[in-house]
């Protein structure tokens, strides 16, 4: 019986291992694959939708637009939190890809929604997914940027003049017609690995785009108070806890960042909400940040129950309401839908 060839046989076995090698990956992106797809509908969220569909002029609307960003209008003033409407989808995000603002979408939004008085950005802190946009924006409407260092860098690489460029170091305030706004200081939620703030740090030179969306630090952050003799709103990007910096603080609204809360635990969704709802007294309670921000603009989709199942944060913000706080009503916002900034609470969310 003749000797075999050892090159043949090691071929052979590196051809299974490939072969092997090859299910495998296989296997896993079909897996990976099945948990991206398995998400939660928004109809199955157990919130009832916020008042809406008010038109302009009569009294203080707020328009959700996805993620954080969300337009006050009384009529005459109009402020704009974050502005993110550039998405610039899944696979820039995983492989970090530069992006740069998307002007059309841009372009789109402020004709299509009527931005034609807006006097401030404020992003709540400098991640792309809430700052990406800001200097775009501002370059077409000459709106002024309010917010930290690492925001007014994001403006310049943008190219936006100094002077419609304001640094926040600590709590501020300012007028806006018949707006106050107070930028209060906040941390990032700890929902990175091992409780870390994702990109965390600052921003010190100007970020021309395009740049990669880990370009985008953090920076720090504030909650955003919006006062109107109609009603006061606070506005939280993120769950972050500063029981201090809200002390003594009154709102009616809050729209409350939930985005990975459920991975934080009960304890600290409990000690998130009273401070922020229960604390400031606040009747009606709007979640946002909990939607799927790699999907286009205006196309709202949950993110993958893999990531973060907003359903059941729902169902915790219900629990955490009814033991606490029983006169507060909860609401889930609708794309593009003007809410009243107050109104008269309606049968129980």
């Amino acid at each position: 019986m003749p000797a075999r060839n050892p090159l043949a046989r090691a071929r052979r076995i590196l051809e299974r291992a490939f072969a092997a090698l090859l299910a495998v990956f296989a296997l896993l992106a079909l897996i990976v694959t099945l948990l991206w797809r398995d998400r939660v509908e928004l109809d199955d969220v157990p919130l009832s939708p916020a008042p809406g569909d008010i038109a302009a002029g009569e009294g203080v609307t707020v328009t959700w637009f996805g993620v954080t960003t969300l337009l006050f209008d009384d009529g005459e003033t109009q402020i704009l939190i974050d502005g993110f409407v550039s998405r610039p989808g899944l696979f820039n995000v995983v492989l970090d890809r530069p992006v740069a603002s998307d002007v059309a979408s841009i372009n789109r939004f402020l004709n299509q929604y009527e931005v034609r008085r807006l006097a401030v950005i404020i992003p709540v802190h400098s991640h792309f997914d809430h700052a990406m946009d800001i200097g775009a924006v501002a370059n077409r409407t000459g709106a002024s940027i309010v917010g930290s260092d690492s925001s007014a860098m994001i403006a310049r690489g943008a190219g936006v003049p100094d002077d419609q460029i304001i640094v926040v170091n600590d709590d501020a305030e300012f007028t806006f017609g018949n707006f106050t706004v107070r930028l209060l200081s906040m941390p990032h939620a700890p929902i990175g690995w091992g409780g870390s703030v994702p990109l965390a740090g600052t921003i010190d030179a100007p970020l021309s785009p395009p740049a990669p969306v880990s370009a985008y630090r953090d920076g720090g952050g504030f909650a955003v108070v919006i006062s109107h003799p109609t009603g006061t709103a606070l506005v939280l990007g993120s769950a972050g806890i500063s029981a201090t910096a809200l002390a003594d603080l009154h709102v009616d609204t809050v729209f409350l960042g939930v985005g990975l809360l459920e991975s934080l635990g009960r304890d600290y969704s409990e000690r998130y909400w009273q401070a922020a709802v229960t604390a400031t007294g606040a009747t009606t309670v709007i979640p946002v940040h909990f939607d799927d921000y790699t999907r286009p603009f205006g196309d709202i989709r949950l993110a993958p129950k893999l990531l973060d199942d907003f359903a059941e944060t729902a169902r915790t913000l219900r629990e955490m309401r009814q033991q606490w706080d029983r006169d507060a009503r909860i609401y889930l916002p609708e794309f593009g839908v003007p809410m009243p900034l107050q109104s008269a609470p309606p049968p129980d969310a």
